[in-house]
C-alpha cells in the first residue's frame, strides 16, 4: 500500500502530449484542464455550449497565458453532434495521447431523453462516450502509448441504487428511477472500459484504458439531487474539486498505470481522500455482461469497432 499521497506534483511534464477532455468547461473537466495545461499539455476542450466553453477557456488563459487550448463543440447526447465532431477532429489533428471521457449527467428529476430518444443518463454517460471512443480509435491506435481514461462513480456499487444493466428496459420507459438510471450508466462505464481494454490487448494494440471515480466531490453535477445532497451534504461531506479531480488525473497521467486499473479515494468508504488503486464491484468484472453490453451498444450507436 502506498504511504505517500498522490497529488498534482506527481504528474510528469505533459509537454508534446495531446489530450481531449469531454465536458471541460465545468467541474472535474475544467479542473483537469487547468492542471494539465500547467504541465504543458495541448488540450482540446469540448463543451456542449460554446459560449460557456469560451468563458472557461478564457478563465484558464487568464491564470495561465501559455496554456495550449483549443475548444470544440460536442453534445454527447446527440449522435449527429458526435459524428460531426469526429469528422472535424480528424481534419484538424493526427494524434491523441489521452482521451478523457469525463462528461456526465446525473439524476434529472424527470425522465429526459437524448436526441436519439435514449434515456439521457445512459445515452450521454455511456452510449455517447462509446460512440466517441470508437470513432477516435484509429487516431488513438496510431499514437504510441495512448490511453483512454473513463470517469465512473462510486454509485456503480451502491446497493440501494440496485446497479445493473436493465436490458429489458435500458431507457427506463416502463418505470423511471433516476438513481437506478444513473447507477446503470456508471456501471456501464466500467464494463465498457474493461472490455475495451481486453479487446485492445487481444489485438496487440498498445492503447490502454484506465478508470477513475471522484468519490463525493462538490460539483454542479449534484444540482438535481435534492436539497439534502445538493446543499447540506455538499457543504458538510463533499471534498473540493481540486482533490476530487486527482483520481482521473492519475488515471490519465501516471506512467506506471496498467490497463483496467481503477483509481478512487480511499477514506470514508471511498468518498474522500487522495487517489489509490481501488476495486470496482464484482458485477463490473463480469465478462459475459460486458460482451452483451458491447453488442447492444454497437447496435444502438450503429458503430462497429475496428481493431
Amino acid at each position: 500500500m502506498e504511504n505517500v499521497n498522490w497529488t498534482t506534483n506527481n504528474i510528469p511534464s505533459q509537454q508534446g502530449k495531446t489530450f481531449l477532455i469531454t465536458g471541460a468547461n465545468s467541474g472535474l473537466g475544467f479542473e483537469a484542464t487547468k492542471v494539465l495545461s500547467k504541465k504543458g499539455a495541448h488540450i482540446i476542450m469540448t463543451a456542449r455550449n460554446l459560449q460557456k466553453g469560451n468563458e472557461a477557456l478564457e478563465a484558464i488563459k487568464k491564470e495561465n497565458p501559455n496554456a495550449k487550448l483549443d475548444l470544440m463543440q460536442l453534445d454527447l447526447a446527440d449522435f449527429y453532434s458526435i459524428r460531426n465532431f469526429s469528422n472535424e477532429f480528424h481534419s484538424k489533428y493526427s494524434k491523441l495521447d489521452v482521451l478523457v471521457n469525463n462528461t456526465g449527467v446525473m439524476n434529472p428529476p424527470k425522465r429526459e431523453v437524448t436526441k436519439q430518444h435514449f434515456s439521457v443518463q445512459f445515452g450521454t454517460n455511456h452510449l455517447g462516450h462509446f460512440l466517441l471512443t470508437g470513432l477516435l480509435l484509429d487516431i488513438l491506435k496510431n499514437t504510441p502509448n495512448s490511453r483512454v481514461s473513463v470517469q465512473s462513480s462510486i454509485v456503480h456499487k451502491t446497493e440501494s441504487m440496485k446497479p445493473d444493466i436493465h436490458f429489458d428496459d435500458l431507457n427506463f420507459e416502463k418505470s423511471y428511477n433516476r438513481d437506478q438510471a444513473y447507477a446503470q450508466s456508471k456501471l456501464a462505464n466500467l464494463l465498457f472500459a474493461y472490455e475495451l481494454d481486453r479487446r485492445l490487448k487481444t489485438n496487440n494494440i498498445n492503447t490502454i484504458v484506465t478508470v477513475a471515480h471522484p468519490g463525493y466531490t462538490k460539483t454542479n453535477l449534484q444540482a438535481n439531487s435534492g436539497f439534502l445532497m445538493s446543499v447540506i451534504l455538499n457543504n458538510i461531506l463533499a471534498q473540493n474539486v481540486k482533490i476530487g479531480t486527482l483520481p482521473i488525473l492519475r488515471a490519465a497521467t501516471d506512467e506506471n498505470v496498467k490497463g483496467s486499473e481503477y483509481f478512487g479515494p480511499t477514506k470514508m468508504m471511498e468518498l474522500k481522500g487522495y487517489p489509490k488503486l481501488v476495486k470496482s464491484s464484482d458485477k463490473s468484472y463480469d465478462k459475459d455482461l460486458a460482451k452483451k453490453l458491447w453488442k447492444v451498444s454497437e447496435k444502438l450507436t450503429n458503430l462497429t469497432y475496428e481493431f
